[in-house]
């Protein structure tokens, strides 16, 4: 039996971090099966916020089909609803999708202090702007245009970089940089390696 631990995944749109992270929890399940894992994937929990009828949802909507970034609030609100509702404190917690700014990060930070998960592992999954691009026009989802694809990818350069730099160099993390061009298989194999 292993001790519960923190995983984030992150990487740019279309690098396979949802599938990657698939992956993991079946293994993680075939090395204790009594232990449970929280995946928290904020993409997801988007597409299903934006279908509500508040004021607030509509408002995220018009943010998400105009292809604008979300206000940071309500980013972190949907994890934080996801782990202070579900989290029974013994399983592992994956982040999917999040932290994307550094500030962000600070806060998923202190959710790891405060649970206690020493040395949070940090899974990088690096492929280049072009290859993503090929990647989330294959993928036909709603919100996967060119040109939207096209700003969310700049978007990351200039935002989610400097949160993957933290990640780097801060050594209260395990940081494992994963070439993500490779096939599935190959990948899952180097990140459980790594691990």
């Amino acid at each position: 039996m292993i001790e519960p631990k923190a995983f984030i995944f992150i990487g740019r749109s279309g690098c396979g971090k949802g599938t990657q992270a698939d992956l993991l929890i079946k293994k993680l399940k075939e090395i204790d099966p009594t232990r449970d894992v929280l995946y928290i994937q904020t993409g997801q929990e988007f597409r299903k916020f934006i279908k509500g009828t508040s004021v607030t949802a509509q408002k995220s909507n018009e943010l998400y089909v105009t292809d604008r970034i979300q206000p940071d609030f309500l980013a972190i609100r949907m994890w934080v609803d996801i782990l202070t509702e579900n989290y029974k404190g013994n399983e592992h917690l994956i982040f999917d999708g999040t932290p994307r700014r550094l500030h962000e990060a600070l806060v998923v930070d202190s959710v790891f202090d405060f649970y206690g998960f020493e040395k949070p592992v940090v899974i990088d999954i690096n492929i280049n702007p072009d290859e993503a691009l090929k990647r989330m026009l294959i993928r036909k989802r709603q919100d996967d245009k060119p040109e939207d694809i096209k700003k969310r990818l700049a978007w990351f350069e200039d935002e989610v970089n400097p949160t993957i730099d933290w990640y780097r160099t801060n050594p209260k993390y395990s940081f494992n940089e994963i070439n993500g061009e490779r096939s599935i298989e190959e990948i899952h194999a180097d990140i459980i390696k790594k691990l």
